[in-house]
């Protein structure tokens, strides 16, 4: 099993356990999107968090997999629209607890969630133009302001938790091995509310953001299904797999 859940106080725990770096396939991906909602519905559940044993919170979708197996992006990318999905619109509020990289699908839980912890050795990334993919714009613009958004996207560059907490994502930065201590506090004052008007205060948030996440991630993964169909698209997991540069011919489709 990629994770484990425990249930205390009113608050679930997910903790992603795949090692060495929380990369997931699409049994994995659709298995958590499953396990998200069926927290969300527990009675005895009033708060959800999200943290991540090994290296970095979460490397985003298994390249590997992809590589042998072009097909399976069609799964891969449903299993990742419903996790993202399954804590955007959870009932019940999600708090992630961030460290070490934090990459595109894991850009997809943290943009999802609705408040971030992060240990001050966190990055974050999206670094699917060098993978030959599209994907985690949307949630990445929940978080940062848009051209910010699309400079780490064009440039696959990363940015420090310092600087997402500068830019507003995250709540707060502490040392690693206070993530999720700092997280589960959080989670502590919400759980001690009312759980019915906790829940109905996510669904009024939900309803006034400015636009519809997953539509607008649901055109991104339509992307890359086109980028799929590219020469370039594969010679880019290719090279990712075999640790080398990749080498590009112009127009080549």
């Amino acid at each position: 099993m990629a994770f484990s859940i425990s249930i205390n106080n009113h608050i679930a725990h997910l903790i992603f356990n795949k090692p060495p770096v929380n990369a997931f396939d699409s049994h994995e991906w659709a298995a958590i999107a499953a396990e998200i909602t069926r927290l969300g519905k527990h009675s005895d559940v009033h708060c959800l968090v999200i943290s991540a044993e090994g290296k970095g919170f979460c490397a985003g979708v298994d390249i590997k997999e992809l590589g042998a197996h072009p097909d399976r992006i069609v799964p891969v990318n449903k299993g990742n629209y419903d996790t993202f999905e399954a804590i955007h619109r959870n009932p019940k509020p999600v708090i992630v607890a961030l460290h070490g990289f934090v990459l595109g699908g894991g850009i997809g839980i943290a943009g999802a969630a609705d408040i971030i912890v992060a240990s001050d050795c966190a990055s974050f990334g999206v670094p699917e133009v060098d993978r030959g993919a599209m994907g985690g714009g949307a949630h990445l613009q929940r978080m940062f302001p848009v051209q910010k958004v699309r400079h780490m996207y064009f440039t696959g560059e990363f940015i420090d938790a310092h600087e997402a907490y500068r830019l507003g994502a995250v709540e707060r930065v502490v040392p690693l091995s206070e993530r999720v201590n700092a997280a589960m506090a959080i989670a502590e004052s919400i759980a001690a509310k009312s759980s019915v008007m906790v829940t109905l205060a996510k669904e009024a948030l939900n309803g006034i953001e400015d636009g519809n996440l997953e539509d607008k991630y649901r055109r991104e993964q339509g992307l890359t299904l086109e980028a799929y169909s590219y020469k370039d698209s594969q010679e880019a997991r290719d090279a990712f797999n075999e640790k080398r540069d990749a080498s590009f011919q112009e127009g080549d489709a």
